[in-house]
């Protein structure tokens, strides 16, 4: 695979744009009006994470307002349908965009530990629809999940993990890119 692969720059601008366009949409749309209404911040934006109290929390907190129940389960069944699909299409093609599977930043990788690079947005993704998930189940109408209420702070610390990572390696390969001696 040849660095800066085949794939339009105007793609990656519109995947881009998608996911602000859809980023907007939870932000404003649910996760705002939930925190005006609970005073408490959706369980999803705890970039430093959060511990199973939280969760308990956040249980009992949606048990006794039914306004902030709704808010949540349309957020989920809403933009978080399609915005973890968006933001992970975007970082495998930045990642196709940038870099060769053969070579990371300057240096020859062994071929399946270069191609391996390229799961890091499938793992952000899967984290983040296993939140989805977890929350659903953890915050539902039946008996909250144990395994629910166990799996959903860490799948909240390997999405933003996994998106920071991959947020790192983006930025050091297009600066790379930038900074290397242009092919006339």
């Amino acid at each position: 695979m040849k660095a800066g692969s085949g794939i339009p720059l105007w793609i990656v601008a519109l995947l881009a744009a998608l996911c602000l366009a859809v980023l907007a949409w939870t932000t404003f749309g649910f996760v705002v009006p939930f925190k005006h209404e609970t005073r408490q911040a959706v369980l999803d934006t705890y970039f430093a994470g959060y511990d199973e109290s939280a969760v308990f929390h956040m249980q009992k907190l949606l048990d006794e307002n039914e306004t902030a129940t709704r808010l949540l389960r349309a957020m989920y069944f809403g933009p978080e349908l399609i915005f973890p699909a968006l933001l992970t299409a975007l970082l495998f093609l930045a990642f196709l965009k940038l870099g060769p599977a053969g070579a990371w930043f300057g240096r020859s990788v062994h071929p399946p530990v270069g191609r391996a690079i390229y799961l890091l947005p499938f793992i952000y993704g899967i984290a983040d629809y296993g939140e989805n998930i977890s929350s659903l189940i953890a915050f539902g109408n039946g008996a909250p999940s144990t395994l629910a209420t166990q799996l959903l702070p860490w799948m909240t610390r390997l999405k933003f993990a996994s998106l920071a990572i991959c947020f790192i390696l983006i930025v050091r390969l297009a600066i790379g890119r930038w900074l290397a001696p242009r092919e006339d």
